[in-house]
């Protein structure tokens, strides 16, 4: 009995095996060698926000469970970007100001995307974003690429069951 107090509730281990999904395909090395993703931190952070975001947007509007799943993947996210603060070395103290710039990063892109995606099939939107995002330190000449390359698993999101994402487990088309 005691043991069950400390048993992850199923949604928090939905969130985490969503996230680590996420973290899987934006390591797809072809992301980097093939779309000019900087193999950067500032890169890693780019892809693994956009592949987070998806799987949010795929969420919305799917009921209690997935709003609760959507928090659990959230707090995934931001728990790993804690820790990588720390295993950069920042110091404590200035690890709550660092979190706070990039959790506005993380929802101003947010409502960046949400606009690019409403206006497609229109892709300026979206490829302007990636432009001063993925692509702020040069290479922008990629991101019709990648903006192909998201819509791509964006609809490949859509065609998922939504029980399926609800039990953590995600599919993306190859990179």
């Amino acid at each position: 009995m005691l043991m069950s107090l400390f048993k992850p509730r199923p949604v928090r281990s939905a969130g985490r095996r969503l996230f680590s999904a996420a973290v899987a395909q934006a390591r797809t090395p072809s992301l980097y060698a093939d779309l000019g993703v900087p193999d950067t931190t500032e890169g890693r952070f780019e892809l693994y926000s956009c592949h987070v975001y998806l799987v949010l947007e795929r969420l919305k509007n799917q009921g209690p469970q997935a709003v609760e799943t959507g928090q659990a993947l959230f707090d995934a996210y931001t728990l790993s970007l804690d820790d990588a603060l720390r295993e950069m070395g920042v110091g404590d103290l200035s690890v709550g100001r660092k979190m706070r710039k990039l959790g506005e990063a993380f929802y101003g892109r947010v409502q960046s995307f949400e606009a690019a995606l409403a206006a497609l099939p229109l892709r300026e939107l979206l490829e302007a974003l990636l432009s001063r995002t993925v692509y702020a330190e040069g290479g922008a000449e990629a991101a019709p690429r990648l903006a192909e390359y998201l819509i791509v698993q964006r609809a490949e999101l859509a065609g998922q069951a939504t029980e399926r994402l609800l039990q953590g487990e995600v599919s993306w088309r190859a990179a």
